[in-house]
């Protein structure tokens, strides 16, 4: 297992994890316009300018990419693991490995927390900071917290 920073030439791998795990696992708790709006906005451009930034990490276990996360300064954002591959403990790496490196330069990691991932920051000391919700375009609405973990 190993996880490096993607380049360019991962994008559709990026893509690929990000929106496998989202249509699988997102319709079990969130109605189809949050989804849409998830996919939408884990937009191949958006994933771009992120591995472009040198803010992107990918996940493999021999040689197989199963796992992504992009950091931005103390944020984590786009945490994902290939649903065949979940409950694994390829998360807990992937968030060790994000918290290590933003615990390096900072105090605190913020992460805005979807609903089937919320419990498992909770138990790893996470602590809501801020709730937000918003309508999607077909009138569904995305509520989600804000967490935040201090060193």
């Amino acid at each position: 297992m190993g996880i490096r920073r993607a380049d360019y030439k991962d994008i559709t791998i990026i893509k690929n994890i990000t929106c496998q795990t989202m249509k699988q696992i997102y319709p079990k708790y969130y109605p189809k316009g949050v989804v849409q709006f998830f996919l939408s906005h884990h937009c191949q451009e958006n994933i771009a300018a992120d591995i472009n930034s040198g803010y992107v990490y990918i996940l493999e276990d021999n040689q197989l990419p199963i796992g992504t996360v992009t950091i931005k300064k103390n944020e984590i954002n786009r945490l994902f693991v290939l649903p065949s591959f979940q409950g694994q403990g390829y998360g807990r790496d992937l968030l060790d490995f994000s918290e290590t490196k933003i615990f390096s330069e900072n105090n605190q990691v913020h992460l805005d927390s979807s609903l089937p991932s919320k419990k498992i920051y909770l138990t790893r000391g996470y602590r809501e900071i801020e709730t937000h919700c918003i309508q999607t375009n077909n009138g569904d609405y995305l509520c989600y917290d804000v967490l935040a973990k201090t060193k």
